[in-house]
C-alpha cells in the first residue's frame, strides 16, 4: 500500500467510504485492501466481524492471543456470557470454546483428555 494511504493523509481519491446507516451490513474478501476512516461521532462505532473457512484451514488460536490476550479487557465489562462468547477469535471447533446454546446459556465443548495429551507429548502443547 502506497506511503500516507494508511494514514489517510494520501491517496483520498481512491478511499471508498461506502454510504451506511445504522444495521447495514459490508461484505468484502479479507483479500481486499479495507479500513475505516477517523471515527469522529460523540457515539461509539462496532464492527461485527465474521470469517468463514473450511474447518481444516483456520485461524490460529493465537489470532488474538490465547489463554490471557484478547481483546483489550474493557471490551468485556459487562457483556454475558454468550455476548464474550461471540468475541471468540475463529478457531477449529476441536478446541476447548464456548458454544451458545438456542436458550442464550453458554456450554464448553472440548475434545478427550487422551488427545490432549496427546498434543502435549508430541507437539509440547494443549492444542496442536
Amino acid at each position: 500500500m502506497p506511503k500516507g494511504m494508511v494514514d489517510g493523509e494520501r491517496f483520498e481519491e481512491f478511499v471508498i467510504q461506502p454510504p451506511t446507516k445504522a444495521g447495514d451490513v459490508i461484505l468484502f474478501s479479507e483479500g481486499t485492501v479495507h479500513g475505516a476512516k477517523s471515527w469522529t461521532a460523540d457515539h461509539q462505532r462496532r464492527t461485527c466481524l465474521y470469517r468463514f473457512s473450511p474447518a481444516t484451514n483456520v485461524y490460529g488460536r493465537s489470532y488474538f492471543g490465547h489463554e490471557g490476550g484478547g481483546w483489550p479487557k474493557r471490551t468485556y465489562e459487562d457483556l454475558s456470557p454468550a455476548q464474550k462468547a461471540v468475541l471468540e477469535a475463529p478457531f477449529a471447533n476441536r478446541l476447548d470454546r464456548p458454544n451458545i446454546n438456542p436458550d442464550g446459556s453458554v456450554e464448553v465443548t472440548t475434545r478427550s483428555e487422551r488427545k490432549k495429551q496427546h498434543d502435549h507429548d508430541v507437539f509440547g502443547t494443549k492444542y496442536f
